[in-house]
């Protein structure tokens, strides 16, 4: 039986506002239904789109406010983010050339309007059936006629899931997914869905047809943290791509307020010119338990856990008498209000395994079309698409890389502490996962995020003793490689291919991590 604590967290907030304890859920909530959700019929906005894009699309939206995306936030809108989901229906292609002699008939839907959204994936009804074909997409860049190439939509996503048999997986209605693909800003949108042919060697063998009850999902991340108006997604006037280089500009989470503060005030004091100078900000519960259970880190609240020295981080260390200490100095971590998580997506509770044995690397196959400025907004989109469209109880990882070298609190529940993920199918008990933003299969990944995963291992493994650069066995939880209940050798910083047959973290990636188990033990002091 896989260890699995729930915790829930209540607190005071500095600014003398009392907050209500978090009470612990009998069961997980329902998730949306796609299948019975009706389509949004709620009157047009500016940016909306035409109304035939309105009248089909499924809005999945925060489980407080189940509205459309037209409708405004109320006052909590002041410290979460908006965004969005368009949920859209898949249809047989008509088109001839669309189809595969032989095969199952294709699905998709032609070009489109749509409203404004920057992730794209497609889901389906069963979690345990498997997408046996191809995936591309196409979309127009939001305000212009200009249609971006076909891009193809990684589909063998399922190794990434909750393990079979946890409360993760049984106690909600997971659906089956493809890896989300960031687009940036777009307003249009086409989608083609090709199923394998059959071999046509083997004349007795069948079509296999596509998963039932597949949609599109269109996902808008909302403003963040310091952002406004054309600072989104998908603008990034005069800036180098930082791919090779890992020379773009760091994310900011937070223009003009005290540090490790947020500069958002009630919404009935909007209009008051002041009102941000004079008011501490005020914090949804939901944002005080995510930012509580790293309370012993940083103040409550905060966007960032600052960086601390070898000497500092091993005073901040509880070791046991006359323990050789090999930890290595903590990396500074953007904290999901950083990044500007709307925690009430999310499951309430927490998730924790025993300890942590070892770490999984992997790459998010999101594409590297971002910038270091947009990955709070890659980062927001996939938390969105993870937890409305997959049915997962929260992000899938418990930390995030990009490709300049920052480094992000995944899911929530205590960078410090066990947290339970869904990141690698059968090895999620006692492992942490951490994805590289981008996708590393014909892609060098920058020298930064390897450096990042090297200091972030470094310290995170070495507050449960491990070494890096050792082995340890880990029991399967049930993978298409292992069976559940066998015990596997492994090393303490495996790639994600190494307990399920996947092409994750990238075969780039997957060969920077002999160098990262080093740089990581040598900073442990080893």
């Amino acid at each position: 039986m896989r260890a699995l604590l729930v915790t829930s967290v209540g607190v005071t907030c500095a600014a003398a506002l009392t907050l209500p304890l978090a009470t612990p859920a009998a069961s997980a909530p329902a998730p949306h239904s796609a299948s019975a959700l009706p389509p949004s019929t709620s009157p047009a906005s500016p940016g909306a789109g035409p109304p035939s894009a309105q009248a089909e699309a499924t809005t999945r939206e925060a489980p407080a406010s189940d509205t459309s995306e037209t409708q405004p936030r109320q006052a909590e809108s002041a410290a979460e983010p908006a965004g969005s989901t368009q949920s859209l229906p898949l249809a047989p292609l008509a088109t001839p050339s669309d189809r595969v002699a032989g095969a199952a008939a294709a699905q998709g839907l032609p070009q489109r309007d749509a409203r404004p959204f920057s992730l794209v994936g497609v889901v389906w009804d069963d979690a345990e059936a498997e997408l046996h074909g191809t995936v591309q997409v196409r979309t127009r860049a939001t305000g212009t006629t200009r249609w971006s190439d076909w891009q193809n939509v990684e589909t063998h996503n399922a190794e990434h899931a909750a393990d079979l048999g946890s409360a993760e997986r049984e106690g909600r209605t997971v659906r089956g997914s493809t890896a989300p693909l960031w687009v940036g800003d777009s307003d249009g949108v086409e989608v083609r869905v090709r199923p394998e042919a059959p071999d046509p060697r083997d004349r007795a063998a069948t079509p296999v047809p596509l998963p039932e009850g597949m949609r599109l999902e269109l996902v808008d991340p909302g403003e963040g943290p310091g952002e406004g108006p054309g600072e989104g997604p998908g603008e990034n006037p005069g800036e180098g791509s930082a791919e090779s280089t890992g020379e773009d500009s760091a994310p900011e989470p937070v223009r003009g307020a005290p540090a490790g503060r947020a500069a958002a005030v009630p919404a009935r004091f909007a209009d008051t010119p002041s009102a941000a100078a004079a008011l501490p900000e005020v914090l949804t519960a939901e944002i005080a338990a995510a930012s509580a259970v790293n309370a012993e880190l940083a103040e409550l609240g905060a966007t960032v856990i600052p960086a601390l020295t070898q000497a500092e981080t091993l005073e901040s260390v509880n070791l046991a008498p006359g323990a050789k200490p090999y930890i290595g100095p903590r990396p500074k971590i953007v904290t999901r209000k950083g990044w500007g998580a709307d925690e009430k997506l999310r499951e309430k509770n927490f998730g924790y395994s025993k300890t942590v044995k070892a770490a999984f690397v992997h790459h998010s196959a999101t594409g590297n079309n971002y910038t270091c400025k947009q990955a709070p907004s890659v980062l927001r989109s996939i938390y969105r698409y993870h937890v409305k469209s997959s049915g997962w109880r929260d992000f899938g990882y418990n930390f995030a890389v990009d490709k300049c070298g920052n480094i992000y609190e995944g899911r929530a529940g205590g960078v410090t502490k066990a947290v339970l993920g869904a990141h690698t199918l059968g090895f999620n008990t006692n492992t942490m996962g951490i994805a590289v933003l981008g996708s590393y299969t014909s892609t060098n990944p920058p020298a930064a995020a390897v450096t990042a995963v090297s200091k972030l291992t470094a310290w995170k493994l070495g507050l449960f003793g491990r070494n890096p650069k050792g082995k340890i066995t880990l029991v399967s939880g049930g993978s298409n490689k292992y069976q559940a209940g066998v015990k596997v050798k492994m090393n303490v910083i495996s790639g994600h291919r190494d307990g399920f047959a996947t092409e994750c973290p990238g075969a780039r990636l997957y060969k920077k991590l002999g160098k990262a188990r080093t740089s990581s033990a040598k900073l442990q002091g080893r």
